[in-house]
């Protein structure tokens, strides 16, 4: 007897994640405690301002392997009544004092998740080198001083009563915390507060999971609470944050904080069958997912995706990111496992956020600095450390992201908000998600459940399992096609969550299928 065994796959099930509909605000988050913290805020008289930022505050101890105070981000905001979206450019930006010199090639390149040369010890990413600016508190004030509502204290208190609570300890956080073990275990704060004995913590096998307290986050939380965000830069917080760098051997230093600024900016638009599409353009995605829709223009759209049009958008973005590496050198760390998180915010007057925020890699630096509590990013991972490179580590250096919220305008009305996290795959998911829904007429539901394709480079594609054996067929005779599984890790998909505004005042929110916590919340 023989006997082959089939390819393994991971779960044996049908993902499916409710919807949320309603006539008032909404928040859609990759965290349900994070999502109904927003909700709080819009009950307590917020616009979605307020709320998309008291949600972003909630994730920085509810999700820290994905986003927060130490990260960075972009963000739409189209305010109800306005024509036009406005970018918040809260994105990278090298420290003034960071030396190339310092970043040793080996002489390899990086064979697991890098496509870059590699450097000694990694220094470019993880530990105190890899840190760029955090900007993410920027953009939160700036956005709360143009458009927010409520005062600071009220916007924050969710976030504080969410990081006094602590991280639920259960399977997700020990399977992220443990992807990262291997680093944290290298810095003496994240060790202490990740790796409780050495090791990843562990739900109880039976009963309720216990929380996890990390370190002195809920502090930081109700100091700015208390004096406003803009502590983070100038104030005791900023003096606890150069002073733990210092010590830690970092070169992020006062003037790097005091002098972080957010930029506003109007949306760049392209019309798009019939509708204007709003992106942030610039060190995005952005310019990248309009290229892939230039080709998409003369492509037939039927009653559904079929195996010549998932053919014919592998083929577009793939085309596309050729042209984004040969423009722009290797000017993006393409084959980079990168973990961020995506909140889309309504209001029940119609304004509408979508923010994209992330620490670049799964728990950015992998570094705590231990007086503030904060988690620092690795945004020095974005340049190549090649010296001789376009987007080569220089001080002061913006570089390109993947990051690509849109909003979708029906007229001047945002009709459909959708952004993701996922690094390099943000692209397609988005452009599914948002054609799943205006080209092919799909629900909302019907979109966020229907298996995608990835495109993430000019050379190849990955294909849902689920998707049709014509189509999968179709894929590989066009190219190095990967079927795979979408789950929660590997992530082999990224995790998009969106807001469609309907014509009769109602809304419906949903979050990514596979993500165990993401939850779209309405206002009751």
């Amino acid at each position: 007897m023989s006997f082959t065994p089939a390819p393994h796959v991971t779960q044996h099930w049908a993902l499916s994640k409710p919807s949320a509909t309603g006539k008032r605000g909404m928040v859609v988050s990759q965290v349900r405690a994070a999502a109904e913290a927003g909700v709080s805020i819009l009950d307590a008289g917020g616009n979605a301002i307020d709320a998309a930022v008291g949600t972003a505050l909630a994730l920085a101890s509810a999700e820290p392997w994905n986003s927060g105070l130490g990260g960075i981000g972009f963000a739409l905001v189209h305010r109800a009544g306005q024509a036009k979206a406005d970018v918040v450019d809260f994105g990278p930006v090298a420290p003034s004092g960071l030396n190339p010199s310092v970043f040793k090639l080996t002489g390899r390149m990086k064979n697991d998740l890098f496509a870059w040369p590699e450097v000694e010890g990694d220094a470019n990413i993880h530990g105190p080198l890899s840190f760029a600016i955090p900007s993410a508190v920027a953009g939160y004030d700036l956005m709360l001083k143009q458009w927010g509502k409520l005062p600071i204290a009220e916007i924050a208190a969710p976030a504080i009563a969410l990081a006094q609570r602590g991280l639920p300890q259960d399977w997700y956080t020990t399977l992220k915390v443990a992807s990262s073990a291997s680093v944290l275990k290298l810095y003496k704060e994240s060790a202490r507060i990740y790796l409780p004995g050495g090791l990843p913590p562990v739900a109880p096998y039976q009963g309720k999971p216990g929380f996890l307290r990390q370190g002195n986050l809920p502090s930081t939380l109700e100091r700015l609470a208390h004096a406003g965000l803009d502590d983070f830069y100038h104030g005791d917080i900023a003096r606890t944050l150069v002073a733990d760098v210092r010590s830690l051997g970092g070169v992020l230093n006062a003037t790097d904080l005091s002098n972080c600024r957010a930029r506003i900016f109007p949306a760049t638009e392209y019309q798009w069958r019939g509708r204007t599409l709003q992106l942030t353009g610039g060190l995005t995605a952005a310019p990248t997912m309009m290229r892939v829709l230039d080709q998409m223009q003369s492509v037939p759209y039927g009653k559904a995706p079929d195996a010549a049009w998932y053919t014919a958008l592998s083929r577009a973005m793939k085309t596309a990111y050729a042209e984004r590496l040969e423009g722009l050198g290797d000017a993006d760390p393409m084959a980079a496992e990168t973990c961020t998180t995506h909140i889309t915010v309504c209001d029940a007057e119609g304004t509408v956020v979508t923010m994209t925020t992330t620490l670049l890699s799964s728990m950015g630096s992998r570094v705590v600095l231990p007086d503030s509590g904060v988690l620092m990013n690795n945004g020095v991972m974005w340049f190549d450390p090649n010296p001789n490179a376009l987007n080569a580590i220089a001080p002061g250096k913006r570089p390109l992201t993947n990051m690509s919220p849109i909003i979708l305008k029906d007229g001047d009305r945002p009709w459909l908000a959708v952004g993701a996290s996922g690094g390099r795959r943000i692209l397609a998911s988005v452009a599914q998600i948002m054609t799943f829904v205006a080209d092919f007429g799909m629900t909302l539901d019907e979109a966020a459940h229907h298996p995608r394709i990835d495109v993430s480079g000019p050379d190849g594609c990955s294909a849902d399992i689920r998707l049709p054996p014509d189509v999968i067929a179709a894929l590989e005779a066009d190219g190095p096609t990967e079927v795979v599984e979408h789950g929660v890790m590997p992530i082999n998909f990224a995790c998009p969550n969106a807001i469609l505004l309907h014509a009769d005042g109602s809304r419906t929110g949903i979050s990514d299928a596979a993500s165990p916590w993401s939850a779209a919340v309405t206002q009751a």
